[in-house]
Formats: structure tokens, sequence, C-alpha cells
């Protein structure tokens, strides 16, 4: 048997393992990464921690650590009160203003995930005060900073556009970001009325703080066991017909301003200001600036590091590694040079497309991106057909299906969720990146690919 095919077929045996049995996958990926790299690669220990995705580690170690801080200290309630003024206190209008934040700073040239690393937190604290389904919540923002992520000034818009011109094809760099702005824009419509967004319409801000007042402070999200529950009617929780935008004011002006709160918003503005805008590790800037806290005010992280998903932390770096291992083994690029070998234009479009989606559902979209592209450039010179239809369809089924609870966004997702059953949550994310994964490619490819020819 082939190394290629020996990688294929562990990494199936291990999700029908995790499936039956209460294992963290994470921690099976290791063992396989291990056994696998040795006896079958003859790789030392060290090429195999190679694979060790020690920037996503730090990355969710540094943000899930600096959020707790938050939580403790009452940062994230203050910050969930006050940005309701953005909407005026209709909560319908919180996950789009979410995903409009998101898709503006990958726009502008920030990593997908370290946007999502910024504003899931603060839009899954929203989704618990205000019965807001966390799954839509989290992965509207992670369609939002997709929808952006392809912009000529993104990571992900320069890596095509500059693979695409030195190949000689003519695709506009303007039809590729709406393209995929576009599309992403359509999963969260269609997600927004799947989990009953239409629902909040009519709701206000203003009843939840009622509600809060009412029973004595207690308020947030209200489901059980993970429940994806939204708030259903007008009435709200307070049962009242609606508030005021200065009613919302009124709760948000009444709360005191500590100065452990002003020191935690200072550093969340300096981990999106160093992160973002000067392109610094927004793990070691998370770490730096919760160590700050930490001496600034002790007793606000204590239990923060118990608060970090460490069991996310263990499934996803696992699974990195042991996609570490098959790159080693050249199963990527086999399986890419089988789809290229097929013949047909149109179904090597096809193949190519869920070959990236499904890769990067597990590994670096901007590395499948780099890695699927070029497997198409021989037939797209061909012109039999659109070599624009081919590159957004590409583009778009290499990034959408971040939502995978192992990519950087998906795992972000999960590990900032709050008020829900982290197993449950965890199967809801993993379901609907399965849908995304199985639909995703092949809606991209008849909807960007297939008009083409016609």
């Amino acid at each position: 048997m082939s190394p290629q095919l020996l990688t294929i077929l562990v990494l199936l045996a291990m999700f029908v393992v995790a499936t039956i049995f209460p294992i963290n996958i994470g921690a099976l990926a290791f063992v396989a990464a291990f056994l696998v790299g040795v006896l079958a690669l003859s790789m030392d220990t060290g090429a195999i921690l190679g694979g060790f995705p020690a920037d996503l580690f730090l990355t969710l170690v540094g943000v899930t650590y600096l959020f707790a801080i938050a939580k403790n200290n009452g940062t994230v309630d203050l910050m969930v009160r006050g940005a309701t003024r953005l909407v005026g206190g209709h909560v319908i209008a919180i996950p789009w203003v979410m995903f409009g934040i998101t898709a503006l700073l990958t726009s502008v040239g920030a990593l997908s995930p370290a946007a999502v690393a910024i504003v899931a937190p603060i839009a899954l604290g929203f989704a618990a005060k205000y019965r807001i389904s966390p799954l839509m919540m989290g992965m509207m923002v992670i369609h939002g900073a997709q929808g952006g992520g392809f912009s000529p000034a993104s990571v992900y818009g320069v890596t095509v556009n500059t693979i695409v011109a030195d190949n000689g094809l003519a695709v506009s760099p303007v039809t590729l970001f709406l393209g995929s702005l576009v599309f992403n824009l359509l999963i969260s419509l269609a997600l927004f009325f799947a989990l009953g967004g239409h629902r909040l319409a009519g709701i206000r801000t203003s009843q939840f703080e009622e509600a809060t007042v009412a029973s004595g402070g207690s308020s947030g999200y209200a489901g059980k066991g993970g429940d994806v529950a939204v708030a259903t009617g007008p009435s709200g929780p307070s049962g009242s017909s609606g508030g005021s935008g200065a009613a919302d004011a009124d709760a948000v002006s009444t709360s005191r301003v500590t100065f452990e709160q002003i020191a935690t918003l200072l550093g969340i503005l300096a981990l999106g200001v160093l992160a973002l805008g000067f392109g610094l590790d927004v793990g070691f800037v998370a770490i730096t600036v919760t160590v700050v806290l930490a001496l600034i005010s002790p007793k606000a992280q204590k239990g923060a590091v118990s608060q970090i998903s460490w069991s996310t932390v263990l499934l996803i770096t696992g699974m990195l590694t042991f996609v570490g291992v098959m790159e080693s083994a050249g199963t990527i690029e086999y399986v890419g040079l089988a789809a290229a070998g097929l013949g047909a234009a149109l179904l090597v479009a096809l193949v190519l497309c869920y070959i990236g989606g499904i890769v990067s559902a597990f590994a670096s979209s901007t590395a499948i991106l780099g890695a699927t592209i070029p497997l198409a450039v021989p037939f797209l010179l061909m012109g039999e057909v659109s070599a624009t239809g081919v590159i957004v369809a590409l583009a778009v089924s290499s990034t959408i299906v971040d939502v995978s609870p192992f990519s950087t966004n998906g795992a972000l997702v999960l590990a900032n969720a709050t008020g829900v059953d982290p197993d449950r949550f965890y199967r809801q994310i993993l379901v609907y990146s399965a849908v995304v994964v199985v639909l995703g490619p092949l809606v991209a490819w008849g909807v960007l690919v297939v008009p083409g020819l016609l």
C-alpha cells in the first residue's frame, strides 16, 4: 500500500473511532502522526512535530485566555451592552453587524483568523446575552471574514491574483472579490433564516436589560445543553412589546466602568491595532496583553487559565500535525495530480473544487489555494471553461469550509462560545461544516463554472 493511500485510510479511521468512542480526535491524530510517520515514512519525531501548528496553538490559547480575563472582570458584558448602540437596540441587526465588521477587517488586509479572533468573542457574547443562536452568530462571523477575504488588499486576494497573473490568466481582481463576498453573503442569508434569525424581528435589547433587573441581575443565554435557541416572539423575555434606544443607552450608562475594564478595553484595542494594523502575531500580542492585565489586577485572572479551551486546542493541533504528515507523504500532491489526469475540463474543475474544500477544512486555506490553482492552470489555458469562473469557484470552495472546527476560524468560534455545552456545540459546528464541505464546492461549481459552457 502506498504511503498516500495509507494516510487517507488512517484519516478516515480516526473519524470512525472518534465517532464510536468518546476520545478526542486530536489525541488520536497525534498517535496516528507518530505511528504513520515513524513506521511508514521513516520520519523522526522532529520532522513529525514540524507540522505542529505552533502559531495556531498560541493564537487559541492567547485569545481565549485574554477574553477569559475580560469575562471575569465584566469587560465582555460591558462591550456587549455598549455595542448595542450600533444597532439602535434592534437584536435582529446584531448578526449582520458582526458579518459586516469582519468583512471590512479582512477586505482592508487583515488575516481572516486575526479578524475572527477579534470579533468572535464579542459576537458570541451578544449571542449569549440576547438569545441569538450561537451557531448562526459564529458562522456569520466566519462567512463575513471570508466574504471580504478576496479583496485586492487581502492576503487571499493577493495570493490568488499573483498566481493568476504569473500564469497569464485574465481574471479580474474585482470579480474575484465580489464573487466571494456575494457567495458568503447568500450563505449567511440562508443560515440566518434556517436558524430562526428572522424571528428576532421586533425584539429590542432593552427588553433583556429589563429582564436582567427583574431577575436580580441574571441574564444571558438560556438554552440548555447547548441548544441553539433564539428569541421567538416580539414580546421578548420581559413580556413587554419593546423598548426605546434611550432605554438601551440608560442601561449602559448606569453601569459603573472600573479601572480594570478600561485597561482591558485598551488591551483589546491594542491587540486589534498591533495584529491587524501592524501584522504582529495575534497569539503573541494576546499573551502579552493578558500578562499585563494579570499584573495590573491579579484577581481578574483567577481561574482564567482553566477557562482556556484545552480540549479544542488538543483537537486542532493534533489534527493539523497529522495533516503535516500527510503533506510529507505527498498525499496532497498525489490527490491533485490524480484529479488533473481525469481529462474532462468540467469534471477536473469539480474535482479540484472538492479537493480544495475537503483539504482546506483541515489545513491552511492559503496553502491549498497555492496548490489547487496551479493544478488548474493547464486546462484553463486550453480555453474549454471560463478561467474566471473556475478561479472564483476554487477560491470560494477552499475558504467557505473554514467554518470547520478543525480550521483556525472554526476553532476560534468553538473556543469562545459561552453558555453552551462545548461537546454539543462542537457537533453542531461539525454537522454544519460537513454540509458546507459537501454542498459548497458543488454549488460554487454549478453557479460559477457550468454557466461558462452554456
